[in-house]
């Protein structure tokens, strides 16, 4: 036997690892990030059409990368690429992931401490600063806190109902969450409409705007995770041992109610009155 039919027999082995077709969504997602950056950063200096390169950029990245996230549904669901062994690659990559978000907001954190800790005199040398009226976080906070919570123990309960074999209270655990969590950001919304300063008001509206707003946009795309888990569950996607999606979807989830945990106790409640 010739060499050549040596190798190719070799070809046609079977093995547990997933060798990725070639795909131009990585390329074409980093580009339309890449004109984010460029639009949004015009638009703070007010470059005319900043505004509409960065909302070009936003359409093009959703678009990229919803076409992406699709072509891995396809490799998940009806190709079987998905082996235990792949399984194993993309939890470890949604830690590292997880892990690097958790060092995003602790820049934001140290921060903050930096701040309220050591008070400047151009502040005058307290925190909250003068003239700054805060948040009474007994109000939407504490709801908003009771919410995050709420969602956190239904998610866990349509898990365990999915692994338990029972589809339709695994999706009526999906549609309660994704429900609570819709109701936190329009609650948040509301707080921000309503608040006494802004992100211009000093160090203290600039720390307390990033921190909310990142862990709200946090809320929103695991909001987006989730419903996406929720039509692939009623779509039949997920099985009782295959559903590395949904389980993403969930860890995501609860890193966002540990922030927002840390973030209630030490802006709302701590930062009142340092």
């Amino acid at each position: 036997m010739s060499t050549d039919l040596k190798l190719g027999l070799k070809t046609n082995i079977k093995h547990p690892f997933h060798i990725v077709d070639a795909s131009p969504w990585p390329y074409l997602v980093s580009c339309a990030a890449l004109q984010m950056l460029f639009g949004l950063t015009l638009y703070i200096h007010y470059y005319e059409k900043g505004l509409t390169i960065f909302l070009l950029g936003v359409i093009c990245t959703t678009a990229a990368t919803s076409l992406w996230w699709r072509d891995i549904v396809r490799e998940a669901t009806y190709e079987g690429h998905h082996t235990v062994v792949v399984q194993h690659g993309l939890r470890f990559g949604m830690i590292l992931f997880i892990v690097s978000e958790v060092m995003f907001f602790f820049a934001f954190f140290w921060a903050y401490f930096h701040s309220s800790l050591n008070p400047v005199l151009e502040i005058g040398a307290v925190w909250p600063p003068k003239g700054i009226e805060v948040l009474n976080p007994y109000l939407i906070p504490l709801l908003n806190t009771t919410l995050l919570l709420t969602s956190g123990a239904s998610l866990t309960w349509a898990h365990s109902a999915l692994i338990g074999g029972y589809r339709l209270e695994a999706i009526a655990g999906l549609i309660f969450t994704i429900i609570l969590a819709t109701i936190f950001t329009l609650f948040q919304a509301y707080e921000y409409l309503n608040a006494p300063f802004d992100l211009s008001d000093g160090i203290y509206g600039s720390t307390f705007y990033m921190l909310t707003g990142l862990h709200g946009f946090h809320v929103i795309v695991g909001t987006i995770f989730l419903t996406v888990s929720l039509w692939r569950l009623a779509e039949h996607h997920f099985t009782v041992s295959n559903h590395i999606g949904f389980e993403c979807a969930a860890w995501y989830w609860h890193f966002v109610d540990v922030v927002w945990i840390f973030l209630f106790i030490v802006v709302y409640i701590w930062g009142e009155g340092v």
